[in-house]
């Protein structure tokens, strides 16, 4: 059984959701298709890192708190402008660390986090066979010594990578209670990008 530290958002009020974890879990993926399927707004949280982080993480240098504070700035701006239009969005950020979560949720209402969660070998599987994207695999390590899991007093939900990414998507949905039929923006509805298919074994959603 589901459980939450915070109410679960509801459709009646703006609310972002940050689509966060390691590299290669499928932050993109299932981000787009909520979006998609939510009619909301959809952010790349990648596209808004400055050139200089771009060029580190492509060099295989891992970034420091001080390269990522100003990106953090960026993502945390962008929640705002959209809570602060009255608009609900999805942005994918890795969101590795809590304090990295405070900046991003620096109102301290209307952001919930959704935690994509699993091994290291299911995630470096996948990173081995993607194409296309600046993070090379040699930093994996990295991001899981720096991951802190959202904890129980964080507005989080945690959902394994297991199962193919339409149904995180419903597992997403069935446990924030959101299953009504919600009419789709064309303008704000992306196209999911490819990925690998996921191995079956990752742990299920558990809500935090």
């Amino acid at each position: 059984m589901e459980s939450f530290s915070q109410v679960p958002p509801s459709l009646d009020e703006p609310v972002v959701l940050v689509v966060m974890g390691v590299s290669g879990c499928g932050k993109s993926t299932v981000a787009a298709l909520l979006a998609g399927e939510l009619g909301w707004p959809f952010e790349e949280g990648d596209s808004l890192h400055p050139k200089a982080n771009i060029d580190k993480m492509a060099a295989g240098q891992a970034l420091t708190d001080d390269d990522r504070w100003p990106w953090l700035d960026t993502v945390a701006d962008w929640v705002d402008e959209q809570l602060d239009a009255g608009k609900s969005g999805v942005i994918t950020c890795s969101a590795l660390k809590r304090s990295y979560r405070e900046v991003i949720n620096r109102r301290g209402s209307g952001v919930h986090f959704i935690y994509l969660a699993g091994s290291r070998e299911t995630i470096a599987a996948r990173l081995s066979s993607r194409h296309g994207h600046f993070m090379p695999d040699s930093l994996l390590d990295s991001q899981f010594a720096t991951l802190e899991e959202p904890a129980a007093d964080e507005p989080s939900l945690r959902i394994g990578i297991g199962p193919t990414p339409e149904v995180i998507v419903a597992e997403i949905r069935d446990a924030f209670g959101w299953t009504e039929t919600t009419d789709v923006d064309p303008e704000a509805a992306p196209k999911a990008p490819e990925t690998p298919s996921p191995a079956a074994s990752d742990p299920g959603p558990t809500a935090r």
